[in-house]
């Protein structure tokens, strides 16, 4: 509880600063509301430097500018004229958005946007189309389980033996020889195609090492052939459906009698990994006792480079994910060819092949077709942003806040269930950070599990696991895979919809640490810009107050602004003292000259940079700590000014989390 009251002050205090900065969002008219007139005072405090006290402009008011006004500028009647940079202050930290406002955040940190129309996923585009390079969404993981389903009940196999073959009774005997026989050929047909057969390694599992990453060498190899097939098989001992023949408790009247019963029991599976020419590597797990169930481990990923590589077209792979692509829109149409009817062709010719034997006389008997049904199906919608997109840092910023935002309300709407008392499974959203180091945010919904995760810096993906075909109203056969495409596209297109909310969020970037560090130039090691260098702060406000030079400023230019602006003497700050003061800012890419002239001027940089020191000095940490510290001012008489009221709230948040961490 103690958390969570702290993050709600935090989200209280940011939200105060948002408030000081009073960003109108592109309506001039409320810059009016600063409530701003003329001064014979400076910018503010900015603090002592070697004894300086408060520079006083000689009672010459100083008169403030909105940033775009046109006209005199430059040079008013001798007067020093300074720019407020209010109005581009939301483009230079923001950028475009769709918010409306950025209103006072409520106990579970809802961010009220704006959703235009074309759906959720068209916000998402909206919101980040300019940092977006590639979109996809397509079949991730399939596991599909594929049985006889004239061969899974115990009368099954007891017309299978008696009637078909005339084998009576029904022993142990009688059904270990089917499973024996499969076995000798399974080792036959390994020795004859000379594809390797083992057990897992011992060290395997003490080297944390999966299967698929042990014969990843082997595919390989086969890629570098060009060939296709069977090229590793793995043996395993595992529990798998069986049967059980026993003598009855009760003698019967025919002495040969037996009980066959259902039983799961460890025996051995048969893990083929395979290079299909149309569903790309594939893993094809084959029970070796009745009723020989056969599990297959295909890709949507793997299904999408053989359709790319088959029709030529580029593009650059990494684990399971395009990294990018020469058409975009053939890699979209390439996932939406991934159809039940693909599927099942691919799986029927590997059955028949790898599969257990049988007969003519069996087949002429008994139908022994082979149905296949979803066990799990993964979907996921990818996003890839450009390189020099903070993904890492909107990403870990808004899983934080979907922790607290996804009720269990929002959950049944993203995933398009009900929302009872006599629910299966489980209601709740949690953030985890795996091994690799990076979060990952879980959502549960019964069975179904959505995940949102980032890799490779700037990949994104979201992905829905559905363990349970039930909970979106469908059966678990194969046929159903484009109606369960549609419901997951439909679940990803709301998620993504959710994410973009959470997404547009502001992150922590580390300006003033990353100035503050020296900057190497050939062999020169040129010291970094301080936060706390009152000479660099004073600088930076006459270059961004002192409005847009046509050929820039000269030194001389310079210092004789900086001095008659802060009143200080021409001894305490000389011209050499500039000059490492500008060269500084030229290191930092804060300051450039204009052509071959020792003129400098600001570059685009700079003016950010300039702005966010003078704000942070002036508007937000100097008032607040002045608060703190010296003098508070009372809530009786306030001035009817926004910033003074924002001033108090801020006070007020900042007050209750020292008392909340006192306690």
């Amino acid at each position: 509880m103690i958390l969570r009251l702290y993050q709600l002050q935090i989200s209280g205090q940011q939200q105060m600063i948002f408030e000081l900065t009073c960003r109108s969002h592109r309506n001039r008219t409320k810059s009016g509301e600063f409530g701003i007139s003329i001064s014979s005072a400076s910018f503010g405090e900015i603090g002592s430097d070697r004894g300086a006290t408060t520079p006083e402009l000689g009672g010459q008011p100083v008169q403030f500018f909105a940033w775009e006004a046109g006209g005199e500028l430059i040079d008013h009647q001798r007067q020093l004229v300074r720019l407020l940079p209010y109005l581009q202050l939301a483009e230079i930290l923001h950028g475009v958005s769709t918010l409306d406002s950025i209103g006072p955040l409520s106990d579970d940190l809802v961010v009220s946007t704006r959703i235009g129309k074309g759906g959720p996923m068209k916000t998402f585009c909206k919101l980040f189309g300019n940092l977006l390079v590639l979109v996809y969404h397509c079949f991730d993981r399939i596991v599909i389980q594929g049985y006889l389903p004239l061969l899974t009940r115990p009368e099954h196999i007891v017309h299978f033996f008696r009637d078909v073959h005339g084998v009576y009774p029904i022993t142990k005997e009688v059904l270990r020889k089917r499973t024996d026989e499969y076995n000798r050929w399974v080792e036959a047909f390994a020795r004859n195609h000379r594809i390797p057969l083992q057990w897992p390694d011992p060290n395997m599992k003490k080297k944390n090492m999966k299967k698929e990453d042990y014969v990843r060498p082997y595919c390989l190899s086969m890629e570098r052939r060009k060939r296709f097939g069977v090229y590793f098989i793995f043996k395993s001992m595992e529990q798998g459906p069986t049967f059980r023949s026993f003598a009855p408790k009760v003698p019967a009247e025919d002495p040969d009698f037996r009980v066959l019963q259902r039983n799961r029991s460890r025996y051995t599976h048969y893990y083929f990994y395979i290079r299909d020419e149309v569903l790309g590597p594939l893993a094809m797990c084959v029970g070796s006792f009745l009723p020989f169930q056969v599990t297959y481990y295909i890709n949507g990923h793997h299904f999408i480079e053989a359709e790319l590589r088959r029709r030529g077209i580029g593009f650059r792979k990494n684990d399971n994910a395009f990294l990018s692509v020469s058409d975009p829109q053939a890699l979209q149409a390439a996932a939406d060819r991934l159809s039940a009817e693909v599927i099942r062709k691919r799986l029927d010719y590997w059955t028949l092949v790898l599969g257990p034997k049988f007969s003519k006389k069996d087949r002429a008997a008994i139908n022994l077709w082979r149905d296949y049904s979803l066990n799990q199906v993964e979907y996921c919608r990818n996003f890839l942003f450009r390189r020099n997109s903070p993904i890492h840092k909107i990403f870990e910023r808004s899983a934080e806040l979907g922790v607290f935002r996804l009720t269990a309300n929002k959950i049944a709407q993203i995933f398009g269930v009900r929302k009872h008392k006599r629910v299966r499974g489980k209601w709740h959203s949690t953030l985890e950070k795996l091994d690799h180091g990076h979060h990952v945010l879980r959502v549960y919904c019964k069975s179904l599990v959505a995940r949102m995760y980032e890799k490779f810096e700037t990949f994104l993906r979201l992905e829905i696991c559905v363990n349970r075909l039930k909970d979106l109203g469908l059966n678990k056969g194969l046929e159903n895979l484009n109606a369960l495409r549609q419901k997951l596209v439909a679940v990803t297109d709301r998620f993504a919809g959710f994410e973009a909310e959470l997404l547009n969020v502001h992150v922590d970037f580390p300006l003033f640490q990353r100035l503050a560090l020296p900057i190497t130039c050939g062999r020169t090691k040129i010291p970094g810009i301080k936060i706390q260098d009152t000479r660099m702060i004073r600088l930076m406000e006459v270059l961004l107050h002192g409005g847009p030079q046509l050929h820039g400023w000269r030194t001389t230019q310079i210092r004789e602004a900086i001095l008659n602006a802060f009143g200080i003497h021409s001894e305490a700050y000389s011209l050499t003292q500039l000059r490492y003061d500008l060269r500084k800012m030229k290191a930092h890419g804060l300051l450039e000259r204009d052509g071959r002239r020792y003129c400098y001027r600001l570059t685009q940089k700079g003016t950010k940079v300039a702005a966010c020191f003078i704000l942070f000095h002036k508007r937000i940490c100097g008032p607040l700590a002045n608060t703190l510290f010296d003098y508070r001012p009372q809530k009786t008489s306030q001035p009817a000014a926004k910033v003074e009221v924002a001033y108090h709230k801020a006070d007020a948040a900042i007050q209750r989390l020292i008392d909340l961490v006192a306690a």
